[in-house]
């Protein structure tokens, strides 16, 4: 007769399995997004792991999360995809014959489900459509795969122009330069804008598409750092703010501000301890400098190269910020077109089975 294996035992194989080297390998699919590629690679774990019993399956999938979780600085989609995960896991009918038949059972389901969740952005798209009009001009921020669908498909039947944002500091801007070539390559007339130009360009605009990391239970949205004052202004603008969300991205969250965050830390817009001279990459020449239309491009260029933020910078600034549901008009989602208070009801039902 064998002996059941203990908790801990459970535990310790589990840890075995290597959670983040497949959740990057997962996330190499580039239409796999980081809530769906948590939620198959906590699939993985299952299909890995000895567990004998409900309670240790579910032990060694929260030990997979904070796995995960360890391992990067902005883990609130992570957070989303496995808190999803794990409730469904713990309120799934325990219906099969033998327990490793259930473990078999909540691994098929789990594939099944992010199979499905790739036709989320259609319809998405299919929704926002009919809240962009003919010769709409709409502004966007940073890169969100479901956005640039619903772009794309608006291209298609209607006339539209788009201004994309620098969306710094992820990659320095290459959120921008991925969703400028995206629209570029589809014939979509785009142009960047500062992010610092953003109430400059909002009377031109009419209407603010934006994606998401993760909709919280308030109705708000977290999302790439500049969002929220791209409401701000939006609202005092009248113009519309549309979030576009994959109901995996619901959040339970209750953010009352931007230091509720889990990415906030002490050291984020933290002052030096001690004064020092300006943080920039070399010294500031002692000759004044010469105009800019004096100065070859090429020095030019390399004048801009030499004074950018220093990575240390860079790191002291929030990769996302909580934009609060007034200032969010509707929430596209493969759930239905919500306002940030059905989103609470949504998300209140979603966990309670």
């Amino acid at each position: 007769m064998s002996v059941p294996s203990s908790p801990v035992d459970s535990l310790r194989r589990a840890s075995q399995f290597d959670i983040n080297g497949a959740y990057r390998r997962i996330l190499a699919d580039e239409k796999i997004s980081t809530p769906l590629a948590a939620i198959l690679a906590l699939t993985e774990l299952i299909e890995q792991s000895n567990a004998g019993t409900m309670f240790e399956l579910v032990q060694a999938l929260h030990e997979g999360a904070e796995a995960l979780r360890k391992q990067y600085r902005n883990s609130i989609s992570i957070n989303a995809g496995c808190e999803l995960f794990i409730a469904f896991v713990t309120l799934f009918p325990h219906e099969s014959a033998s327990f490793n038949d259930l473990k078999i059972e909540l691994v098929k389901q789990g594939r099944e489900y992010a199979n499905e969740a790739l036709s989320y952005r259609e319809k998405i798209a299919q929704q926002a459509l009919g809240f962009i009009k003919d010769g709409s001009v709409i502004l966007t921020h940073s890169y969100s795969r479901v956005v640039m669908q619903a772009l794309l498909l608006a291209h298609n039947q209607k006339r539209i122009s788009v201004y994309v944002t620098e969306a710094r500091p992820r990659g320095l801007g290459l959120d921008r330069v991925k969703t400028q070539e995206a629209l570029a390559t589809a014939g979509i007339p785009c142009t960047v804008v500062l992010d610092s130009a953003v109430a400059y360009v909002m009377d031109k605009v009419d209407l603010v598409l934006v994606g998401s990391e993760a909709v919280v239970e308030s109705g708000g949205l977290i999302n790439a750092v500049g969002s929220n004052q791209m409401a701000i202004i939006a609202k005092a603008a009248n113009k519309p703010v549309y979030a576009m969300a994959e109901s995996y991205k619901f959040h339970r969250l209750f953010p009352l501000s931007q230091y509720d965050l889990p990415t906030h830390t002490s050291n984020v817009l933290s002052f030096p301890r001690q004064p020092a001279r300006p943080s920039v990459s070399k010294s500031f020449p002692s000759s004044p400098i010469k105009p800019t239309a004096q100065r070859h491009p090429s020095s030019q260029a390399t004048f801009f190269s030499e004074y950018q933020m220093t990575p240390e910078q860079i790191r002291l600034n929030p990769e996302v910020d909580y934009t609060r549901p007034d200032l969010i008009s509707l929430v596209f989602s493969d759930v239905g077109i919500l306002t940030p208070e059905g989103v609470s009801q949504y998300l209140v039902g979603m966990f309670a089975g």
